[in-house]
């Protein structure tokens, strides 16, 4: 195994936002289980907040892997500058953690409320509203694992399987 160059950045790994979706679904079922009667309504909006930053991230991605295959990658006009390609590569990281451990957090209120449902009426009208924001972390997710994969140069040795 060869050691990585300095200043290169991992790919984000599916097992990490796994675990850390695992946990906010456990520690949220715990909070929402013993919590859920102080707890306000949940509009259907509620988690709807993330499908913009979704849309934006696929956005970038498109573009962004359009100056990498074009190898417009550099400091010239019309060039996707390196330092702004880290940048969104760290953003890419950032926003697929957020996205797993909001999708933890709704699946976790989901664990709760779906079971309630023939109990309580106000998880009837809960539910929706966290339907709601769990698809839009997993479309965040999906959105900045997508830009992660567009800001690596075609030689980019992570593409290649581990021998």
């Amino acid at each position: 195994m060869k050691p990585e160059p300095t200043g290169t950045m991992k790919p984000t790994r599916i097992w990490d936002l796994l675990f850390l979706a695992a946990l906010a679904v456990a520690a949220t079922w715990i909070l929402v289980r013993v919590f859920y009667g102080s707890f306000p309504p949940i509009p259907v909006y509620a988690g709807a907040s993330l499908y913009p930053v979704a849309v934006i991230e696929v956005i970038l991605a498109f573009m962004v892997r359009s100056r990498v295959s074009n190898h417009q990658v550099g400091d010239g006009p019309r060039q996707l500058h390196p330092i702004t390609a880290a940048r969104v590569a760290a953003l890419a990281k950032a926003s697929a953690l957020v996205g797993a451990a909001t999708a933890g957090v709704w699946g976790g209120f989901l664990l709760y409320l779906l079971p309630q449902r023939s109990v309580l009426r106000a998880a009837v009208s809960d539910t929706p509203g966290a339907w709601v924001g769990l698809v839009a972390a997993l479309a965040l997710v999906g959105a900045a694992l997508w830009l992660e994969h567009c800001c690596r140069t075609p030689d980019d040795p992570s593409d290649e399987p581990a021998h």
